[in-house]
């Protein structure tokens, strides 16, 4: 199973959280969230980084089915 990673660019605030939270998946690029990868095995880092974007920009799915997996509403 994989997991695709999607940020809402007109959404993200750059607070950071992601990167400090999941910094294998997450960077600060001009003071925005960028994925490292689009896609990634499932981690509890991705949907701590995903729980904890404080305007939840971030949207893990599973790429099979498309089920959200976090943020969890």
């Amino acid at each position: 199973m994989s997991w695709s990673i999607e940020i809402d660019t007109n959404t993200c605030i750059g607070s950071g959280m992601c990167a400090g939270v999941a910094p294998d998946h997450f960077e600060l690029v001009e003071g925005y969230s960028k994925t490292l990868q689009d896609r990634s095995e499932p981690s509890e880092e991705v949907v701590d980084a995903a729980e904890s974007c404080p305007v939840e920009a971030i949207l893990v799915k599973e790429v099979a089915t498309g089920k959200v997996v976090a943020p969890e509403e």
